[in-house]
């Protein structure tokens, strides 16, 4: 695996072995670009369940400003800390070591870009974008893209969100929401 564009591009990244975490493919982390990009002039990024980060850094890779990033796997953990310093720019990170509903209720700001690729998908999702507009961590033009298994079907309006763009590669299915 590596960053596939931006100022990081063509750096490895390293992945957790096992099942513990699904890393997103680089065939699939760059189709999700092109639905929702393909580059940024700013803003910041949310990735609740990083897994080993790639979807975050490649963000900033592409231009968002900053990016939280929270996983609660430890393993998962070394290995996003691992990948945020092989961007020599840590300071555009921050990993919260803990579970995607506690960060929900410590994060503040808003963000204009959500990653949401959840164990358990469709409750999960519902829930952590239910929670984001509550909380009103959501900027007005944010999108937040969800990574699924292809079978799994998620409502057309979450709260204040709509689905904007669908596509399925290969086992995933992409959703992208937007207000």
């Amino acid at each position: 695996m590596r960053i596939i564009s931006g100022s990081y591009g063509g750096r490895p990244l390293k992945t957790l072995e096992g099942k513990t975490t699904r890393p997103t493919s680089d065939k699939v982390r760059g189709a999700i670009f092109n639905m929702i990009g393909p580059y940024f002039s700013g803003g910041r990024v949310l990735d609740l369940f990083a897994g080993s980060g790639g979807l975050a850094i490649e963000a900033v890779s592409r231009g968002m400003d900053t990016a939280v990033l929270v996983e609660k796997n430890r393993k998962a953990q070394a290995i996003v800390q691992d990948n945020i310093k092989m961007t020599k720019e840590e300071d555009k990170f921050q990993l919260l070591k803990m579970e995607a509903a506690r960060a929900l209720e410590r994060l503040s700001g808003k963000f204009d870009l959500v990653f949401l690729d959840p164990p358990y998908a469709k409750e999960e999702i519902v829930k952590n974008i239910e929670e984001l507009c509550q909380q009103k961590l959501l900027s007005e033009g944010v999108m937040v893209v969800c990574e699924t298994d292809k079978s799994v079907e998620l409502p057309e309006e979450i709260a204040e969100l709509g689905i904007w763009k669908q596509k399925i590669y290969g086992i995933s299915k992409v959703t992208v929401y937007v207000r």
